[in-house]
């Protein structure tokens, strides 16, 4: 009898903590319920894996993640700005990591854009988070001292229709140039390295390069085809880059590349940071209040992620409206 009783007891004892248990579980998930079910998930579109576009978007949504309560941010990569943009406009995304040459012909329908009958009116300019030089790599053997010295070289302008090509046509028009003011022009493509090929073996003494410094390939095409960047410090450049504000002036300063012993200025486009104007003013304050905060860490990422700061982001909105919490922050700091 007393062994059944224990039996009995025990069972019960059991039975008890499993409740017990179960209740503590059940309470726990309703409260965490409202707690989660205040979460903002944020999209953030970039460009594809693989691109330093993608590459910062990642780091920023991990800050966001991190650093700021209640917002979940997922990046998005997509196929090219446009998709960005036309994406952004439609409400599929939140925020951008867009170039500031397409911004600029999106808010005035011109080049991509010229022709979609959308409007994208309702895009907001956050910060900027780097620069996207156009630089050109001319030979040392080539003779070519400044931009007036290109004029009769071996040029490879890129395939019609890619970024190289837009920003060899722009410096053409700069300079009233024309292809035949060249012995040659060449449309190679970065495919397969058919550009560099031609430029290390001399069939071509200048090529343009478009992307951010400093960068491994191009390092290491300076060392070994006696390459140098050019200065393109140049009257019709400079007023080129005051009559068109999605240009900036941009300074690659000495020691970039080990070769490299004066500063090179150049000009270029800006990656911007630009949102709906449906995000909500907090929202946008924590973004750059994030951005703002952890300036080190992005350049320990990257050097080129040295551009942010108060004073630059105010001059960077390229025509358009800041956001108000942009605006808001900006004001305060």
């Amino acid at each position: 009898m007393l062994t059944e009783k224990y039996t009995r007891d025990v069972s019960r004892f059991l039975f008890l903590q499993r409740m017990y248990i179960s209740c503590l579980f059940l309470l726990v998930g309703v409260i965490a319920i409202p707690l989660s079910a205040q979460a903002f998930d944020i999209r953030l579109g970039t460009e594809a894996p693989g691109s330093f576009s993608y590459f910062s978007g990642r780091i920023l949504c991990r800050l966001i993640n991190t650093q700021v309560e209640d917002v979940n941010c997922h990046q998005v990569p997509m196929v090219d700005d446009v998709d960005n943009l036309t994406n952004l406009q439609g409400g599929s995304l939140d925020v951008s990591l867009v170039d500031s040459r397409m911004l600029f012909n999106a808010i005035n329908k011109s080049g991509n854009f010229k022709f979609l009958d959308i409007s994208y009116e309702n895009i907001r300019a956050l910060a900027p988070l780097y620069d996207v030089p156009i630089t050109l790599i001319v030979r040392n053997d080539a003779g070519i001292d400044s931009l007036a010295d290109l004029k009769g070289t071996r040029i490879n302008a890129g395939t019609p229709g890619s970024l190289q090509y837009q920003a060899m046509t722009t410096i053409l028009k700069a300079k009233k140039w024309s292809r035949k003011d060249f012995s040659m022009v060449g449309d190679l493509p970065p495919i397969k390295s058919q550009d560099t090929k031609a430029f290390c073996y001399g069939t071509m003494q200048a090529m343009v390069y478009i992307g951010i410094h400093p960068d491994f390939s191009l390092r290491r095409l300076l060392k070994t085809c006696n390459g140098e960047l050019m200065n393109m410090d140049d009257s019709d450049i400079n007023s080129l880059v005051s009559d068109h504000p999605e240009f900036w002036k941009i300074e690659l300063a000495v020691g970039t590349y080990p070769s490299q012993t004066e500063k090179v200025v150049t000009f270029g486009t800006r990656a911007m940071l630009v949102a709906s104007s449906d995000l909500d003013e907090e929202t946008v304050y924590k973004i750059i209040e994030v951005i703002d905060k952890n300036k080190k860490r992005f350049v320990l990422s990257h050097p080129a992620l040295s551009l942010f700061s108060v004073e630059t982001a105010q001059k960077s909105a390229t025509g358009i409206n800041l956001h108000p919490g942009s605006a808001r922050y900006f004001s305060e700091h």
